[in-house]
């Protein structure tokens, strides 16, 4: 029996395979607020400028969070994240609320998370490739720097055992904002 040349054998698996699915197909465009050419990735999003839909997106974000109870809310609801209720609130504005916080933090000299914003303004890091992927890539970038902040100590606890806890990504990714939130203050100080 002839066997089938290494090359064809692989077309022919990637054609009847979801992978091929997967790289043939580009992600939807991520918004935030429903503002269309929002999200990082966004030509028009220009993070840090006064023009672009980043700017508008930020001005929605801070009116949303404008007061110490709505800020407390938002992070008793990433920390207590569940499975069956995380689609609730969009994880691209919790990544803007991040941001802004990273933002406002260096302002103040407070560089602990400089680079990881720096990362999500390129947009490529966190926004190219599977959401999963690019979700575990954040939080472990976030994790390796919750040490520098004034965490208490049940919460480096929690974020040190994030993936014992869970291995739903989105559970993960949320568990680990909402630690990184609190700690920098954001409730007191917001963004």
């Amino acid at each position: 029996m002839r066997s089938l040349h290494p090359l064809v054998a692989l077309l022919a698996f990637l054609q009847t395979s979801n992978l091929s699915a997967a790289f043939s197909q580009p992600s939807p465009p991520k918004t935030i607020y429903g503002i269309p050419n929002s999200g990082w990735a966004s030509p028009k999003w220009n993070w840090g400028s006064a023009f672009g839909t980043g700017h508008d997106c930020a001005m929605i974000c801070r009116n949303q969070y404008n007061t110490p109870a709505k800020r407390e809310k938002l992070v008793d609801t990433l920390i207590k994240a569940d499975p069956k209720d995380s689609e609730s609130l969009d994880f691209e504005e919790v990544k803007l609320v991040l941001a802004l916080a990273w933002q406002k933090a260096r302002r103040y000299g407070l560089e602990s998370y400089g680079q990881i914003l720096d990362e999500m303004a390129k947009a490529e890091r966190y926004e190219i490739g599977d959401e999963e992927e690019c979700s575990r890539l954040f939080v472990q970038d976030m994790q390796k720097r919750f040490m520098w902040l004034n965490a208490e100590v049940d919460d480096k606890i929690a974020m040190s055992t994030l993936w014992y806890e869970t291995s739903d990504y989105d559970v993960g990714r949320r568990r680990c904002s909402g630690l990184v939130l609190k700690a920098m203050g954001f409730i007191e100080d917001g963004c």
